[in-house]
């Protein structure tokens, strides 16, 4: 019998979370208990690694030498005419967009070396969630912090080189302050972050 994928199995665990939050776990007199903020920040985490995987690998890297004189990924893709957004624009995009709709996360990519500077963490919990998925590969980062005078959920993945495009793009940046990367190495972390308490 096959087992289920860790995939299935995290959809699985936030989808009773969802149900149990939406009937109060079959209580009609307690507190919807709601969904563990790591099962929660885990589950945003993957779409964001999904979507961004597949724009990496099924767009830009089809855009390299073949699809060059089409379309060509460029960080000044507006001042082109035929240029596409390069994975960490379009994943900027998307948070900008989200936070146009909710108030219930955020979410950023962020580097120890950034290339854009504006991409650097600016917490001392990014600083050292960042620092810690550098330094084990493989996991995540989990913590709490006071912004503002509101608690929030802190949780930080990391955002490894998946395409030789990625690799290729830092190294031969002329803003880049790390220029030997290789492909799955942690280039910087993707940073969620949702309120506990209302302002």
């Amino acid at each position: 019998m096959k087992k289920p994928s860790p995939m299935k199995k995290l959809a699985t665990v936030a989808t009773l979370g969802l149900a149990a939050s939406l009937v109060g776990c079959g209580s009609e007199t307690s507190e919807p208990a709601g969904i563990d903020p790591q099962v929660y920040t885990d589950s945003l985490f993957a779409v964001m690694k999904a979507d961004r995987t597949n724009y990496t690998k099924l767009i830009i890297k089809r855009l390299g030498p073949a699809g060059a004189d089409v379309i060509k990924p460029n960080e000044h893709w507006e001042d082109l005419d035929s240029g596409a957004p390069l994975p960490a624009q379009m994943f900027r995009f998307g948070s900008e967009l989200v936070s146009d709709m909710t108030s219930e996360f955020t979410y950023s990519l962020q580097s120890i070396w950034p290339v854009n500077k504006q991409n650097a963490p600016k917490t001392p919990l990014e600083k050292e969630g960042l620092q810690y998925i550098v330094d084990n590969p493989g996991k995540n980062f989990y913590g709490t912090e006071s912004l503002g005078g509101v608690d929030y959920y802190t949780a930080v993945y990391p955002d490894v080189a998946v395409a030789g495009p990625c690799v290729d793009c830092h190294n031969n940046h002329k803003d880049t302050p790390k220029s030997d990367f290789k492909l799955g190495d942690v280039m910087g972390g993707v940073v969620i972050r949702v309120p506990l308490t209302k302002s």
